[in-house]
């Protein structure tokens, strides 16, 4: 407890593993902490953030904590770094190979692309290095080990009562929905996602779309013009755009079906929040979707071509008009959720990274 009282800022004397975040802008690292570091304590593990942008219950440390990182936590050799970006292993370099702070660096890499010159010397420091996916990994020239990322399965979960879930976001109950979540922009395939489903509603006047997430900036016009599609196809009162929410999970519990429509993505938790709500999903072969889909016979969902229209139209018609099949994807996907991509699934595994870099 700091001086000011606050319960969230914690002793570095008791810290054994530092979160850092150095970018003040939410993004995916940044979420990826502020879900991690609650669950990692529960576990047992003395894992701490440290920088801007972070909710101040979160469990932390101050900048000024790092001037006491020459002294190692209580009964260890010394601290993980656990870095997540390039802004985040220089620091951490500089402080136990210049300053010789006892410290090991931990990296977790997402990127899905050949690293620069500048990112590879980096990494090389790195006492361990984590890739987020195998297709990740293979960018990799390092030893590194495959941690895909978990969700919190409590909070998405299946509803008792689907048509009241729907109900409760204002959706007709009699509908099934097919739904698209994420930043509206078209690197995320919004656009791809609404020209599908004015091919295939048409036909399926039981059906509807969602589409949840928010627009900024430049991408304001791009999602004016999809709603103007959607208008000019006579949509407008089944494809729906809802906006942003922070009770997603409530959403999910809304759907029958969900579509990650990416043109590009890191890694992309929607197909997993959506498997954990027990809802099938398609998604495109991009980022780490083709390692968290079950695909054949015991199917959780589909992948298909990225950038194709056509493809998403013939998937979503297919799954559309054969409840059994969705039924069936729909109670493996909950299952599958479960049994691997649970958020204290990859706790652990990090702990388990944490002690084999403290003691190499």
């Amino acid at each position: 407890m700091g001086k000011n009282g606050d319960p969230a800022i914690i002793d570095i004397r008791d810290v054994e593993v530092i979160a850092p975040n150095f970018k003040r802008r939410l993004s995916g690292v940044t979420s990826t902490i502020i879900q991690l570091v609650p669950v990692q304590r529960s576990l047992g593990q003395k894992v701490a953030a440290l920088g801007p942008g972070l909710p101040s219950d979160l469990p932390h440390i101050r900048y000024r904590d790092l001037f006491r990182l020459w002294s190692p936590p209580r009964g260890r050799r010394c601290r993980i770094w656990h870095a997540r970006r390039n802004i985040e292993m220089l620091p951490a370099i500089f402080m136990r190979d210049v300053l010789r702070m006892p410290m090991k660096i931990v990296f977790t890499s997402a990127s899905q692309r050949r690293h620069t010159g500048w990112t590879k010397w980096l990494v090389s420091k790195m006492d361990g290095v984590i890739a987020t996916s195998g297709k990740t990994a293979d960018y990799l020239t390092v030893k590194n080990t495959v941690v895909l990322h978990g969700i919190d399965t409590n909070r998405f979960s299946p509803p008792s009562d689907t048509a009241e879930a729907k109900r409760a976001r204002g959706l007709d109950p009699a509908q099934k929905i097919v739904g698209c979540f994420g930043r509206v922009r078209r690197q995320k395939g919004t656009d791809l996602f609404v020209d599908s489903m004015i091919k295939v509603l048409a036909e399926r006047r039981d059906w509807s779309a969602i589409v949840a997430g928010r627009a900024t900036g430049p991408h304001v016009d791009f999602e004016d013009g999809l709603k103007k599609k959607v208008a000019a196809a006579g949509l407008a009162d089944r494809i729906l755009f809802v906006g942003e929410h922070t009770d997603i999970n409530e959403w999910y519990r809304a759907l029958d079906l969900f579509i990650a429509p990416q043109r590009w993505e890191g890694f992309g938790l929607t197909p997993l929040e959506a498997m954990a709500t027990a809802v099938p999903v398609i998604a495109t072969d991009v980022g780490a979707f083709p390692e968290l889909l079950v695909t054949g016979e015991e199917e959780t969902g589909l992948i298909i071509a990225r950038d194709s229209v056509d493809a998403m139209a013939e998937a979503a018609a297919a799954l559309m008009d054969d409840e059994p099949r969705r039924k069936a994807a729909s109670i493996r996907s909950r299952a599958h959720a479960l049994e691997n991509f649970s958020i204290e699934g990859e706790a652990k595994l990090l702990g388990n990274i944490y002690r084999i870099t403290a003691s190499a």
